[in-house]
């Protein structure tokens, strides 16, 4: 298997895994009851899944219900008759993000940021302002929604990594990488706050989050980059392409 299957297959498990998960047809919901950020919320097939005009249509509706854009996330090699259907049924390429991985031989230490902490949050202060970080670094508005600080005490306290950067006493980052599968974790939710960016806030915590998940024994970290600019952070530090993925959504009032 390729790492980037590999990758598909660690985040199907993640997800089959999770309390709130939903199965439609040959798919398999993400449902996060506490966090409506559509990043959140999404669907992955099943490897080689050849759904159906009804299987997509059941799958719509299914999101419907939960009060959830329909959404999916996943690599086209891993199904490749999957994203043809969902076009047909109206969906929209979001972006064609690439993946992006990094083992212990290739992490290179970032530059030095003076006045940066960073840490993993355990009192209630730290992880509000974690949560707080991640809400409005990926869009949001005002405070973020109590179930956004859940998965952060799943992996602070777990078997994943939560961190929160500060910078001269203010909440300047924060991220996570999930529990590890077969030796695979991914780093994800990671965001710096406006007034902190390109200080190299970004690729201290990736590069602290990434040591900390293969000192807790994994063997390869993943991430998929918000763009280019910030795949040239990752870059930095020693992660490296491996595949692409397809964020692909359907706007039920355009429909």
């Amino acid at each position: 298997m390729t790492m980037a299957n590999a990758v598909q297959g660690y985040a199907r498990t993640l997800t089959l895994r999770s309390p709130d998960h939903y199965r439609v047809g040959p798919f398999t919901v993400r449902h996060n009851p506490g966090w409506g950020l559509k990043y959140a919320n999404y669907a992955i097939p099943d490897r080689d899944a050849e759904p159906t005009a009804e299987d997509v249509a059941a799958l719509v509706d299914a999101f419907g219900q939960h009060e959830r854009l329909p959404r999916l996330e996943f690599l086209p090699v891993w199904a490749p008759a999957v994203e043809p259907a969902l076009l047909a049924a109206g969906f929209t390429v979001e972006n064609r993000a690439p993946l992006l991985a990094c083992g212990r031989e290739g992490l290179r230490p970032p530059k030095r940021v003076d006045g940066l902490r960073i840490t993993v949050p355990s009192t209630e202060t730290e992880f509000t302002d974690t949560a707080r970080v991640q809400h409005r670094g990926f869009g949001g508005e005002g405070e973020p929604e109590p179930g956004m600080t859940d998965w952060l005490r799943t992996a602070a306290t777990g078997e994943g990594v939560a961190a929160l950067a500060v910078l001269n006493g203010a909440p300047a980052g924060a991220g996570g990488c999930s529990v590890a599968v077969d030796g695979l974790s991914e780093l994800a939710g990671l965001t710096v706050a406006a007034p902190f960016r390109r200080r190299g806030v970004g690729a201290a915590l990736s590069a602290w989050l990434t040591e900390r998940a293969l000192d807790q024994g994994c063997r390869t970290i993943w991430l998929e980059p918000g763009d280019a600019d910030v795949e040239r952070i990752y870059a930095s530090i020693g992660y490296r392409r491996i595949g692409e993925k397809v964020n692909i959504s359907l706007d039920p009032a355009g429909s």
